[in-house]
């Protein structure tokens, strides 16, 4: 069998920022090629993806992922059933969620019941498990729920975003999804050191009066640092399509997956930096064989020339490696399709000839598409 498999490489310059904090407010990093490199994590990425899902599906499309799966499908139930007190749409949820065998208990704060862990439901499976609940309540009885019956609802009509991002629930193995997307940590193609802005913050009204000192109404400091990342996701089309079950279902979570990945900003402080910024290089490629991600073209970190700024350096190194690896193991892409911003990004043409964005997000689709018709 012929796989279809859509990798998908950018190059993207950050300007001081700390879009992805550790525990201790630094911005994460990792050491590659012997060198510290500035870090993003791939679940900040993922989670900005997902948020971004938002601006091009449909509702009806995505999922929820929470602890206080109790109340969501409570709320469901009271917009079902309005008739129903509070008490009676948790005791329905609550019945519900455990003929699925989730594990649920009561917070320390609060009396509605939750998961011990986060549990991603798509909104067409929580309507689902709202109306069985109540048809169970008005009807025979929540004691006649099987386990069957309800974890056949959570299985079914998965969601764009948990088919994607997969869905792990320890206890109940059965409801597990695999994940049809890989997204790796994005890592600077350049060593970084981590600098300190120190701040202060003027106090207006005690500015205002002369009697007063002119000390700062606060001080602090902010980590950061400033990067051209390299960044990799990778799409496994069939493995998609199973979770799915619909072809124009899976185009429409590729095109998404593609465009929100490209564009998306994970938002730590981002209202500090303004650091929101599109990739200056992006290249896709369709493969049949395997995933390939291409950060081995920067295991030697770029440096900065005269002639030219680390983006440039960045391209040319990154086709250089796609072509030399191609070559190495008979791997090159069936397909490939390239974005790039000015002449920094001329070297791309030796991949594939330029598009625009808008151009490659439905080229993408309509060559899904085509695949999976024809296996069809």
């Amino acid at each position: 069998m012929i796989r279809t498999i859509i990798d998908i490489h950018a190059i993207q310059t950050v300007p001081p920022s700390n879009i992805n904090r550790d525990d201790t407010g630094s911005p994460k990093t990792a050491v590659y090629g012997g060198v510290r490199r500035a870090r993003v994590s791939s679940q900040a990425w993922k989670r900005a993806t997902r948020k971004d899902f938002e601006t091009y599906l449909d509702r009806s499309d995505l999922g929820v992922r929470t602890k206080r799966v109790v109340e969501l499908v409570s709320e469901e139930i009271a917009r079902r059933a309005n008739d129903l007190d509070a008490q009676q749409r948790d005791e329905i949820s609550s019945a519900v969620l455990k003929a699925a065998e989730l594990k649920l208990s009561k917070p320390r704060k609060g009396e509605t019941e939750e998961a011990g862990y986060l549990v991603f439901l798509g909104r067409r499976q929580v309507e689902s498990l709202a109306a069985l609940g109540v048809d169970a309540f008005r009807g025979a009885g929540l004691s006649t729920l099987t386990k069957k019956a309800v974890q056949s609802l959570v299985k079914d009509r998965n969601a764009i975003d948990v088919s994607l991002f997969g869905r792990m629930v320890a206890d109940v193995t059965d409801l597990n999804v695999d994940a049809a997307a890989q997204v790796a940590h994005a890592i600077s193609v350049h060593a970084v050191e981590t600098e300190f802005d120190f701040f202060t913050a003027v106090d207006d009204q005690k500015n205002a009066d002369a009697e007063e000192d002119a000390g700062a109404g606060m001080i602090g400091t902010v980590e950061f640092n400033s990067s051209t990342l390299y960044r990799y996701a990778t799409v496994d089309v069939d493995g998609l399509l199973r979770n799915l079950g619909d072809v124009e279902a899976t185009v429409r979570a590729v095109e998404a997956f593609v465009r929100s990945f490209v564009t998306s900003m994970p938002t730590g402080k981002q209202n500090t930096f303004a650091n929101r910024t599109l990739p200056d290089a992006v290249v896709v490629m369709v493969r049949e064989d395997q995933p390939v991600s291409l950060v081995g073209a920067f295991e030697e970190p770029i440096t900065s020339s005269e002639s030219s700024g680390r983006v440039e350096s960045a391209v040319r190194a990154l086709v250089a490696y796609a072509d030399e690896v191609g070559k190495a193991y008979g791997t090159a892409p069936a397909t490939a399709w390239t974005v790039g911003v000015g002449d920094r990004a001329a070297s791309l043409d030796l991949l594939s000839p330029r598009t625009s964005f808008d151009q490659l997000v439905p080229a993408v689709g309509g060559l899904v598409r085509d695949r999976l018709g024809s296996e069809a």
